[in-house]
């Protein structure tokens, strides 16, 4: 009988696995480094539309992240299109503060509003981002 988990898919999912959390890291990062404001500082002090807003940063991101994986012919191929989709929400990121200017400072006085906003925008980009990744 065979064994439902071999060593070899087992490697298969740790290196797919860190592949994905590592990239979320450092989108994650990318995110925190190109907002004015300083969500962990504020999520840190209970502020509810930074927290809102950076759990859908981290959805939109991980969505197609896990449609990369899921398609991906080879860990490089799932690293790249990875890649592909974190510089598409960063976009996305960048036209929502141009779209709303006033976002940013939103979120610092904690509106939550705001961080439901920039968080559907995340989610919502992230997707269509995601689906756009077909095999």
């Amino acid at each position: 009988m065979d064994a439902p988990i071999t060593a070899h898919s087992f490697l298969n999912f740790l290196a797919y696995a860190g592949t994905g959390i590592g990239v979320l890291i450092l989108a994650a990062l990318a995110v925190l480094m190109i907002t004015p404001h300083r969500e962990l500082s504020l999520i840190r002090e209970g502020n509810s539309a930074a927290a809102t807003a950076f759990a859908g940063t981290l959805i939109g991101l991980a969505l197609p992240l896990h449609s990369a994986i899921s398609n991906s012919v080879s860990l490089v191929d799932a690293a790249i299109w990875g890649a592909v989709s974190v510089v598409v929400q960063l976009f996305a990121f960048l036209i929502a503060r141009l779209g709303a200017p006033k976002l940013s400072q939103q979120i610092t006085n904690n509106q939550v509003a705001a961080g439901i906003f920039y968080a559907g925008v995340s989610i919502s980009v992230g997707l269509i981002n995601a689906a756009a990744m077909t095999p």
